[in-house]
């Protein structure tokens, strides 16, 4: 058979030169056999079990030790590179500290992150990504001034023991507001768009998106579903998404109201206190968070169910026009039906709404009494909107605990109902400004804070900050006895609670349409959003989604749904193959369980995201 010679670039240990060797090879050998031909060449006292072949012009790995040099379509031309698998990467974390640390290059960012996970101690890594950091220009013009003192910021993560517990009690307290002007973007009504999507696909490794060596990227949760919140094995999980969901508020990354954003500078506070404090983080004493709800030892009978009955008020918006008419409602199993008083209670209802599947998202202003539901109905075609309004607080928790139950097809009579008021009742209470009765108005002058830390510009630019710390101060009174791991998981929580949570907006071109539209993808559904109102037009639930493919050559997304609903678009701003992993990756989410063990299904992930070319 004939022969030729191959040449192949050796990568030595750091510090040392690279060698280039010349192989005489046959188109039979296969890989393994190459491999141990150059180590015989090269003859240096190394273990080289951690080096495998790069092919740079075909940007893919020869890591199939049986392929012959055939199969894989390497000719004289090829210009082969021996180099370790494991490389340094540069990790940016979600609270902007940036370690260094030695991962595998050769494998799919799937299971890169998990390993990078591993060694971070945070558990379900498969809600996390990599992304590229954004460009900055200052960089390009002092790439070589400032190298030095970037290298100090680093903290290289193989050379500390413990890295659990250090990162866990990390102090992560902003010192510098200017910084978020820097990424800050103004928009119609902070509607974010995904002009450019940097993260990078899962389903390839590193060395094949073009990352290097101590390349530098953002380690973020993407996936916006977070499985078993749990502060006994959780820490440094629940911190760096705490980090992640206090950016998310300061930078305006997602919408809030004035009253939600001092909730949320006083938790920051009170968190920032607490970090500070020279007492360690001690999670022996945190209560144990389980999603799966106990079942309770008092069973109720199912012809005595509960139900609520008030007269409230409702809307269905049409456009921009939202009127309100107020009826009588009643709640009862796992559906409201509303009349047209209380006397018309006893016959037939105007309409009855049926809850299991719904959406319920708060819209609720503490301080001007404004207590409303507004809730995303299944229908055939996407889902309606209806918006509902209680008198007061008590009422509110008590609806919107029926709601959520019913969302899940429990009704009130399930054990978790109560609980799930005094919950909503808590939240309530941490959002209101007032003190608690009983308790004196904070002393300002007494206290020292740069209130400006924990605010967006928005809200910094409206307060001298003396104003802004009194409001924050009166607010910190509702949440000053948490522990450190409460406040953290009450900011998480209070960030899901926002109507915009999750969710992210690309600009697309649905089939048959002439003009842009927006299209939001949230952790269970699509949103059709106009360009121009910034109204919902339609949503589609992931649960009601029978299949979903994409035509690599036009580039085209197309689902089919439930009941022959089928839409097909075009991705404007974005890869439609980040449209693509988003709902494979959402859905494979769903598919989690507490019975199953922390192993992933890499292979279901990898079906249900990849199918790239």
């Amino acid at each position: 058979m004939h022969t030729w010679e191959l040449s192949v670039q050796v990568d030595q240990q750091e510090g040392e030169e690279t060698m280039k060797f010349k192989i005489r090879v046959k188109g039979d050998l296969h890989v393994g056999g190459l491999m141990l031909k150059l180590v015989e060449k090269i003859k240096a006292p190394q273990n080289w079990s951690d080096h495998a072949l790069w092919w740079e012009q075909k940007n893919c790995w020869l890591l199939k030790n049986h392929w012959t040099l055939d199969k894989y379509g390497v000719q004289a031309d090829a210009d082969l590179r021996f180099t370790p698998q494991h490389k340094p990467l540069c990790l940016q974390l979600p609270n902007m500290k940036t370690i260094k640390l030695t991962i595998t290059f050769s494998s799919v960012v799937f299971k890169a992150v998990e390993e990078i996970c591993k060694a971070l101690n945070i558990r379900r890594s498969e809600e996390l990504s990599l992304l590229r950091p954004p460009d900055d220009p200052k960089k390009k013009k002092k790439k070589d001034k400032g190298k030095g003192q970037a290298e100090d910021d680093i903290i290289d993560m193989d050379t500390i023991s413990g890295v659990g517990d250090y990162l866990a009690n990390l102090c992560t307290c902003i010192l510098i507001v200017a910084i978020m002007f820097l990424f800050y973007i103004s928009s119609s009504r902070h509607l974010k768009i995904n002009v450019l999507d940097r993260w990078l696909d899962s389903s390839r490794s590193l060395m094949e998106q073009g990352v290097q060596e101590n390349d530098k990227l953002l380690l973020r949760f993407k996936y916006h579903c977070f499985f078993d919140l749990n502060p006994k094995y959780d820490a440094v999980r629940i911190t760096q998404l705490y980090e992640q969901a206090r950016w998310a508020i300061l930078l305006e990354e997602i919408e809030c109201t004035e009253e939600e954003m001092l909730m949320f500078a006083s938790l920051q506070y009170h968190i920032c206190k607490l970090t500070m404090s020279t007492k360690p983080v001690d999670l022996s004493d945190e209560p144990e968070i389980d999603e799966v709800e106990a079942l309770s030892a008092i069973f109720h009978d199912s012809s005595t169910q509960p139900y609520l009955f008030v007269p409230s008020v409702l809307c269905r918006p049409k456009r921009l026009l939202r009127t309100f008419k107020e009826y009588w409602f009643v709640f009862r199993d796992t559906s409201i039906s509303y009349y047209k008083n209380k006397e018309s209670a006893n016959g037939e209802p105007i309409e009855q709404l049926h809850l299991r599947g719904c959406e319920v998202v708060p819209d609720v202003n503490v301080t001007e009494k404004k207590f409303g539901i507004k809730l995303l109905l299944p229908v055939a075609d996407g889902m309606n909107e209806v918006y509902i309004r209680c008198d007061h607080e008590t009422q509110y928790a008590k609806w919107k605990a029926a709601c959520i139950l019913a969302s899940k097809g429990k009704t009130m009579a399930y054990s978790s109902y109560n609980t799930e008021v005094k919950n909503i009742q808590s939240f309530l209470q941490m959002k209101s400004l007032a003190p608690p009765p009983g308790q004196a108005a904070p002393d300002v002058e007494s206290m020292e804070m740069n209130a400006e830390c924990f605010v967006s510009p928005r809200y910094a630019k409206r307060y001298k900050n003396k104003q802004l710390s009194t409001r924050i101060l009166e607010a910190h009174h509702n949440i000053s006895q948490l522990t450190l791991m409460e406040a953290k998981l009450r900011f998480i929580q209070a960030w899901q609670s926002l109507p915009e949570f999750g969710i992210k907006y690309y600009i697309v071109r649905f089939k048959g349409c002439k003009k842009d539209e927006i299209l939001g993808i949230s952790y269970n559904r699509l949103i059709r959003i106009d360009m121009s109102t910034r109204l919902p037009l339609t949503t589609w639930r992931f649960s009601n989604m029978k299949q979903w493919n994409v035509n690599w050559e036009i580039r085209q997304v197309t689902i089919e749904f439930d009941q022959n609903v089928s839409v097909a678009f075009s991705c404007q701003s974005c890869d439609c193959r980040v449209v693509h992993e988003y709902i494979g990756g959402y859905i494979f989410l769903s598919t989690r369980s507490k019975d199953q063990n922390e192993t992933l299904d890499e292979e279901l992930f990898r079906k249900l995201t990849g199918g790239q070319e």
